[in-house]
């Protein structure tokens, strides 16, 4: 059921890979809600994912960018502006990459240009973002930023290795620029700290299908799905949220804030008669 909750706002929606994509959720949602936006991913995972398929759907326009390049991000403002006819009034930031995950570096053992190369592309990339957007005045007034985080920012997860300090640089930029962009034109920024969930970059990660057993098991309402992401996406995106900035918000069924559940308990428990 739509809401219209976005009729007549202008986005640009990056990280769309596939189907499976938080990404590619939040542009249905955003299409469905009225929104008309730009999408963006980097070359090579465009010749990766299948992005043409979604922007035929959404009847949106493609714009290549290296979220690395400021030139590049440049260019998608501007080219953004220019298809959508001014201004826009939403940016989702799905952008992460770790060379050391991909290629089984344990955290003790990491390659550290590839360390510097997933800092970059996964948390200087918003900053990046949203200086850009801040020196062309590219976004309105009461605008939102949302960018895609995990709470291995807070928590020790061996398996997220440079991950972990990645998205704790993603949060504090958005604090710090939320700060900044909210005095100078009230523009939002947000991070949404994510159950695991079942997309194409999370799945790679090691151990994944055991953590996403264990997070099902530890959250009261169950891991909240893509879909369930896309959804709260919009709500920030949308004039509901319009005081709402500089947050971290934690969008997984209730695991961030359960010790132990009653599942886990149980299980323990079977395990030691057995």
């Amino acid at each position: 059921m739509a809401y219209g909750l976005l009729k007549g706002k202008r986005g640009i929606i990056s990280g769309a890979l596939d189907e499976n994509s938080i990404a590619w959720k939040v542009a249905l949602k955003a299409k469905e809600e009225g929104a008309t936006f730009t999408l963006t991913n980097a070359p090579i995972a465009m010749r990766m994912g299948a992005i043409n398929e979604l922007a035929k759907v959404c009847d949106a326009q493609i714009i290549p960018a290296d979220a690395t390049s400021v030139e590049d991000i440049e260019k998608l403002y501007t080219q953004s502006m220019d298809v959508l006819g001014g201004k826009v009034d939403f940016v989702l930031h799905s952008i992460g990459m770790s060379a050391n995950i991909r290629k089984g570096k344990e955290y003790g053992d990491l390659n550290y240009d590839w360390y510097l190369k997933s800092l970059d592309v996964s948390s200087l990339s918003l900053h990046k973002f949203l200086q850009v957007a801040e020196k062309m005045d590219a976004i309105n007034e009461w605008g939102s930023v949302v960018a895609l985080s995990y709470i291995a920012a807070q928590r020790t997860y061996p398996f997220y290795t440079d991950m972990a300090e990645a998205k704790a640089m993603l949060e504090s930029i958005a604090r710090s620029f939320g700060y900044r962009y909210g005095k100078a034109k009230n523009v939002r920024v947000n991070t949404i700290s994510q159950s695991p969930t079942k997309t194409t970059a999370g799945s790679g990660i090691g151990g994944f299908d055991a953590f996403y057993e264990f997070a099902e098991k530890m959250s009261p309402l169950g891991n909240a799905t893509a879909d369930d992401c896309a959804n709260y996406t919009i709500s920030l995106f949308s004039d509901l949220t319009r005081m709402v900035t500089m947050q971290n918000l934690f969008h997984d069924g209730g695991y961030s804030s359960t010790g132990i559940s009653e599942e886990l308990v149980q299980m323990i428990q079977n395990q030691n008669k057995a």
